[in-house]
């Protein structure tokens, strides 16, 4: 009868346990709202000030005398030349090399950062007064989409694709308008690409033939600027919010 009686006891507390920890969550929850809504006021405000810029996504672990991080700062440099700004993840290698071509051109240099594990720190060429942190991976990407004229992207890991795969969906969606998507290095991309035409919309059927019209491949800087100029050559340059 003790045991019986220790052992209800024991299923007792354990389920208390249970509910004060479920409802600390919930009330957690619920207070992260706020933090949420800070994010988004704070970055809603820094960026309309900004003005048109261009999102430059790629790789954090790409060093200095990588081929990519050297192109991603002539793009950068060329993008601020034809009166964009940049906007970048805020950290090292392409990002970096994203912020210092826009510094050296004397543009607009923009850091959305983002507190991790590993890799993320902030870089030093982004314009002192343009620097945001933030918590949130979603908050962040709205801030990108919302306020960018066009994605640059070079080669890079998940997050990069996360970016990527986003903007087109949302694109291809119609729940926001269209805008160019460059992805520079056809030796990188092609086998994405290829997988994407051959699989996903032929075999599959899972997409549609003209959603690659959405994306443009290039591998030189002045490529990418013909691509913006082209696209923007029909409408004055302004935010596209």
């Amino acid at each position: 009868m003790a045991a019986d009686q220790y052992e209800n006891e024991d299923h007792r507390i354990q389920e208390k346990f249970k509910q004060k920890t479920w409802n600390e969550i919930r009330t957690n929850d619920s207070w992260a709202i706020f933090k949420i809504m800070s994010e988004f006021v704070n970055g809603y405000e820094s960026m309309a000030r900004i003005g048109p810029c261009v999102s430059i996504f790629g790789s954090a672990r790409t060093k200095p005398e990588d081929k990519y991080y050297q192109l991603a700062e002539r793009i950068a440099y060329k993008i601020s030349k034809a009166g964009y700004g940049v906007i970048t993840g805020g950290g090292p290698g392409i990002m970096e090399a994203g912020n210092k071509g826009a510094h050296r051109g004397e543009g607009t240099s923009v850091g959305l950062n983002i507190e991790l594990p590993f890799e993320q720190h902030f870089n030093p060429y982004i314009d002192k007064d343009k620097n945001l942190n933030f918590d949130y991976f979603f908050v962040r990407k709205v801030m990108f989409v919302k306020y960018s004229q066009g994605f640059v992207v070079m080669p890079g890991g998940f997050g990069t694709l996360d970016e990527l795969f986003e903007a087109v969906t949302l694109i291809q969606t119609k729940k926001i308008g269209k805008f160019p998507i460059i992805l520079v290095g056809t030796e990188f991309w092609s086998g994405l690409l290829d997988w994407i035409q051959n699989v996903m919309i032929d075999k599959q059927k899972n997409a549609s033939p003209e959603d690659m019209n959405l994306i443009k491949v290039v591998d030189t800087e002045d490529e990418v600027v013909e691509v913006l100029d082209a696209f923007y050559k029909k409408y004055n340059l302004s935010p596209n919010f």
